[in-house]
Parts: structure tokens; C-alpha cells; sequence
């Protein structure tokens, strides 16, 4: 369905009249480098652009009081002295005579971007936008914020749409506190805010800003706040582009992100480049930096966890259990369960780093992003547009070299598979195609991936990560080297065979899959940084289409998306074309009602993380584990 991208040039109309070192960093530049950015990379072009429009005072009331929102319109005839002065009455504020019209534009871009994705038009976007909204509170104008864009964005999409469950993520080093009142009491509304704190010390230097603030009255539980106390948050432009993707496995991919903060004119551009390029279907990039989190991150971390646990049963089990699972059947007694899947909007405030680390690694894309390679036609599979079905195979003479040592991969049927995958997975390694699916008779599934995990290492890949599904297991003389770091889901039991040789059962209930995805797939795959993934479904498998969707999607934020799904052949072309869709960028489908992770589910995940925590940082991420 595409991707939206509102804005409107009259936004960069308001501006600081007088000299003051505190509000000058709020300039109309912000968006024009920004635009100007996502022009140069050729990103607006393939978004469908809407042109903002203002919000209407009612839609202004649905957050704000009438007495304010008339305060703002009549800063339109107030003259320079004036403006000053009552700019002087509010925290960080500067108002200018466009900055009611302004301010409606922003707003109103919100609401248009809102109305987009829910009624279809668009599967998600960016709503571009001046002044920012965050900060700003019923009655008071704050931290450059006049209107809360998408506070008000929020309370349209229950009024209008009748959405019962919106998740606001919030990552801007300053803590977003206006959404957090206006939403403090409601539980339709889950926000969650990442950002700087120092232990107060930090604009907007308020106690509600610490973990232990968690909503009141019905809203408990819902609002949820992970403060950073010691040193800068170092979100580099391409993490953004990891944070929008884990974003668009939940509703449907219905992600509607609008600019907040950011002040530094390149990383504010490049953030902005990073998520549009994200919403588009592109792979991330790869992170830069050691994967390894701060002893403050892990008490920050902790300390959200400890406060929230009273209100979700899922974070009720962290004293046996690494993660909170998705949650659904633990929300609080009562309440609306939020978004798993499938579920409504999400929307995400997005804001830029204050700083770049490094400069950020824009990867060319391949001239096709996903292949399908199939041994026969399938003429029940849909595929997307832009989903080529490859015909080609390598060459026979290199196909018999890799298959001889093999004797399953002997027979005709296997050999052509063979030489398909071959194919496939040399374009890839050689840039040309980004990620594929490739299929293979049952009986030779575990050569054919082993052939794969060979032909990857000796051709171009540094460090390969395989997920292997069913029988499938690693093969005992692969060099332990370091270089290839092997997962196996459906083990006969849970064991850390070594640093780089995992095996653990798949678990029976859907809490358990979320939890051993977040808890243990990830942590060892981020801290491991491959740059091919391969995802093997082999017999006996065990999951089903929408399970096996958001494995692949999860592992798509990786290796800059270039991910290989090898499929059994006789697997439905259901499978085939699910995994296609998300490989191409498309949300996974809905898992259905979640449930608590079962009692050995938990046991062999916790009894993995202890196994694998000294070598593998990502996995201190626990209660536990923080002093």
C-alpha cells in the first residue's frame, strides 16, 4: 500500500525573532535538511506525499483547553515585545505570529497521516513536521512544543476510528511528559518513553520521568518510562532505522511515525533518511559499536521492569524469566490488551540523536530485493509485485562439486534444488539480490543446508548466523571457528553444546515462541553481527505460517536484510508466499491470542541464558544479572 510523507513548507514559517541561546537550536532548517535529504536519496519520490493541513480547533480541543487554544491564536496579532513576553511565561517557548498556523499544520499532519493509514490508503509513514508536540500539555506550551501532535493524533484515531489499544513509543532524549499527562488515566493508550534523565538532573528535570512513574487510576500499567541516568543515549542514525523496524511487526505494520526533537542539523537527515528508507521495506543497515550494554542500561533496564511487574503478568515472571513477552491475555484485570500482530495503529513519536558516532552506512540496494527459487511452478503461490521467481540454476558441473560429498543430494530432484539455491545465494553474496526463498526435497534438506552454510562462508560471508527448524542438525565436522554461530529450535532438549552451538525445544504456547525470539534469538544474533542469515524450516518443523513470518522478520534486522529462508518442498504455497512478503518488507500476520510461556518453556530459556551470558553481553538484559 506504500508509504505516506506529510509536510507542508509554511511549517518552516515560524522562527526565534529575538536573541535567546536556549530556543535558537528550534530553527526552520530542521526541515528543510531533512526534505532536502530524503530528495537527495531519492526517498520522497518513492513515498505518496501529502500536503499537511491545519487541524481544526475542535480537533485542537480533543487534548488542549479552548483557553489555550485561543491564547495561540492570538499570538497572530501580537507584535515582537509581546511575543517575548508571553514566551517568557512558559519553559523553553518562543512564539512567532505564524506560530498558530504553524502549529495547526503540524497537528493537522498527524491527523491526515492517521487517517491514512486507517482507512487504507497507505500501510504507514512520516508525518514531517514543525513545532514539535511532545512536550506540550493541555493548557501550557513547553520545550519548543505548542500543540501535542500526537497526543491529539491519538485521541482522533479512538474518536473517529474507534481504536481501543494505541501503543506511543517515545524515543527523544528528552522525556515526552505532555503525552504522559494527557494519557496518564487511560488505559486505551500504552506510552512508552525512552529518553535521557541523569537522575533528574536532565531537562525536563521531573521525578515523573523515572521508571516508577507508571500511569494512575485505570492507566496504571500504561504509561511506562525507561530513563537513561549516565551518559548520552548514543542512538546513532541507524539504530532508528532498527527501532522502526521492530515497530512494524506489531498492527499490521500500521506505523505512524511524526518528528519530534532533533536539533543536529546531518544526524536530524539522516535519522529522517533512516526511517523513511525503513517504512519503505528497506533493510536496515548493520549497527556500528560493541554489542554490549552499560551497567547503567542494565539498571535502567531493571528498574522499568520492577516497576511495571505489578501491573503485567507476563513481567510477573522475570523472576524465573530473561524478557516481557508480547502481551496480550496478561494485561492488567480489565483492560484493553495491547498490540500484538495484526492489532491497531502504533504509532511512534520519532525524534533524532543529539549526536553522531559515526557516520551512517547507507547500503545500495540490490536490483531485486526478493527471489523466490522453487523446483516447480507453483501456480497457487501469490507473490508480491516486486517478487521475482528465479528460473536460473548454477552451473551443473559446480552443482555435481558441492553435492558429491552428499548421497541424499544424489537424485535429480535434489541436485535441481540444489542448483537453484546455489544460484540464489550467489546473488546474494555478490549484492545483487537482498533475501530469497529457496525450496528442497525433505529427505535432502540437511545437505542442502549444509551446502549453504559452506558455499556462504567460502563465498563472501564473514560470519553467518543459521536458524535451523526441525530436524536439522549442525553439522560435526563445521569448523568452530567462530564464523558461523548455530541455532537450533525443535532440539531434543535445551543445551549450550558451545558458545556458538545452541539447541533448545520449541515451545508449545505462543508466549514462550515471543520469549525465546526476544529472550534468546536476538540477544545471540545482535551480539553476534552476521552479515548472512540463514533460516531453515527443515521436517518436522513444527510452526506455523505467521510464527515462522515473525521469526523471519525479526531476523530481517540483521546482516542488512539479507536473509535466506530454505523451505522443504512440499511445504504449503501459503508458507511460501507468507515468508515472501515479509522478506519484501511486508508485515507479518496477526499470531493470534498469546498466552504465558509454559513452565518448561521458561525453564530451558532461562537455563540457555545462564549457559551463554558470559560470552554473549546482550544476554545481561536480566534481573538477575544487575548488581
Amino acid at each position: 500500500m506504500g508509504t505516506a510523507l506529510v509536510y507542508h513548507e509554511d511549517m518552516t514559517a515560524t522562527r526565534l525573532l529575538w536573541d535567546d541561546p536556549e530556543c535558537e537550536i528550534e530553527r526552520p532548517e530542521r526541515l528543510t535538511a531533512a526534505l532536502d535529504r530524503l530528495r537527495q536519496r531519492g526517498l520522497e519520490q518513492r513515498c505518496l506525499r501529502l500536503s499537511a493541513r491545519e487541524a481544526s480547533e475542535e480537533e485542537l480541543g480533543l487534548v488542549h483547553s479552548p483557553e489555550y487554544v485561543s491564547l495561540v491564536r492570538e499570538t497572530q496579532v501580537l507584535g515582537k515585545e509581546e511575543l517575548q513576553a508571553l514566551s517568557g511565561q512558559f519553559d523553553a517557548i518562543y512564539f512567532h505570529p505564524s506560530t498558530f498556523h504553524c502549529a495547526r499544520l503540524a497537528a493537522g499532519a498527524g491527523l491526515q497521516l492517521v487517517d491514512a493509514v486507517l482507512t487504507g490508503a497507505v500501510q504507514n509513514g512520516l508525518a514531517l513536521v514543525r513545532p514539535p508536540g511532545h512536550h506540550g500539555q493541555r493548557a501550557a506550551a513547553n520545550g519548543f512544543c505548542v500543540f501535542n501532535n500526537v497526543a491529539i493524533a491519538a485521541a482522533h484515531a479512538k474518536q473517529k476510528h474507534g481504536l481501543h489499544r494505541i501503543l506511543v513509543v517515545d524515543w527523544d532524549v528528552h522525556h515526552g511528559q505532555g503525552i504522559q499527562y494527557l494519557f496518564e488515566d487511560d488505559p486505551s493508550v500504552l506510552y512508552f518513553s525512552w529518553h535521557r534523565y541523569e537522575h533528574g538532573r536532565f531537562w525536563p528535570f521531573l521525578r515523573e520521568s523515572d521508571a516508577d512513574a507508571v500511569g494512575r487510576g485505570q492507566g496504571l500499567g500504561f504509561t511506562v518510562n525507561l530513563p537513561w541516568n549516565q551518559g548520552q543515549m548514543q542512538a546513532t542514525p541507524e539504530c532508528f532505522a532498527h527501532l522502526t523496524q521492530l515497530l512494524q511487526v506489531l498492527a499490521g505494520g500500521r506505523v505512524c511515525a511524526v518528528l519530534e526533537g532533533g536539533y543536529h542539523l546531518e544526524s536530524l537527515a539522516e535519522s529522517v533518511c533512516m526511517t523513511v528508507q525503513t517504512l519503505l521495506g528497506d533493510p536496515a543497515p548493520p549497527l556500528s559499536g560493541p554489542m554490549a550494554p552499560c551497567q547503567s542500561a542494565l539498571e535502567s533496564i531493571q528498574s522499568a521492569r520492577a516497576a511495571q511487574a505489578p501491573h503485567w503478568k507476563s513481567l510477573q515472571q522475570q523472576d524465573v524469566t530473561a524478557v516481557p513477552m508480547s502481551p496480550s491475555s496478561h494485561s492488567p484485570e480489565g483492560r484493553p490488551p495491547p498490540l500484538l500482530p495484526g492489532g491497531p495503529v502504533c504509532k511512534a513519536a520519532a525524534s533524532a540523536p543529539s549526536s553522531l558516532l559515526d557516520q551512517p552506512c547507507l547500503c545500495p540496494a540490490p536490483s531485486v530485493r526478493t527471489a523466490v527459487a522453487l523446483t516447480t511452478p507453483d501456480i497457487t503461490l501469490v507473490l508480491p509485485p516486486d517478487v521475482i521467481q528465479q528460473e536460473a540454476s548454477a552451473l551443473r558441473e559446480e552443482t555435481e562439486a558441492w553435492a558429491r560429498p552428499h548421497e541424499s543430494l544424489a537424485r535429480e530432484e535434489a541436485l535441481t534444488a540444489l542448483g537453484k539455491l546455489l544460484y540464489l545465494l550467489d546473488g546474494m553474496l555478490d549484492g545483487q539480490v537482498n533475501s530469497g526463498i529457496a525450496a528442497t526435497p525433505a529427505s535432502a534438506a540437511a545437505a542442502t543446508l549444509d551446502v549453504a552454510v559452506r558455499r556462504g562462508l567460502s563465498h563472501g560471508a564473514q560470519r553467518l548466523l543459521c536458524v535451523a527448524l526441525g530436524q536439522l542438525d549442525r553439522p560435526p565436522d563445521l569448523a568452530h571457528d567462530g564464523r558461523s554461530l548455530w541455532l537450533n529450535i525443535r532440539g531434543k532438549e535445551a543445551a549450550a553444546l558451545s558458545m556458538f552451538h545452541v539447541s533448545t525445544p520449541l515451545p508449545v504456547m505462543t508466549g514462550g515462541f515471543l520469549s525465546c525470539i526476544l529472550g534468546l534469538v536476538l540477544p545471540l544474533a545482535y551480539g553476534f553481527q552476521p552479515d548472512l542469515v540463514l533460516v531453515a524450516l527443515g521436517p518436522g518443523h513444527g510452526l506455523q505460517g505467521p510464527h515462522a513470518a515473525l521469526l523471519a522478520a525479526m531476523l530481517r534486522g540483521l546482516a542488512g536484510g539479507r536473509v535466506l529462508a530454505l523451505l522443504e518442498e512440499n511445504s504449503t504455497p501459503q508458507l511460501a508466499g507468507i515468508l515472501a512478503r515479509v522478506l519484501n518488507g511486508e508485515a507479518p500476520p496477526s499470531l493470534g491470542p498469546s498466552s504465558v510461556a509454559s513452565p518448561e518453556d521458561v525453564q530451558a530459556l532461562m537455563y540457555l541464558r545462564g549457559q551463554l551470558e558470559p560470552q554473549w553481553k546482550m544476554l545481561q538484559c536480566h534481573p538477575h544479572l544487575v548488581a
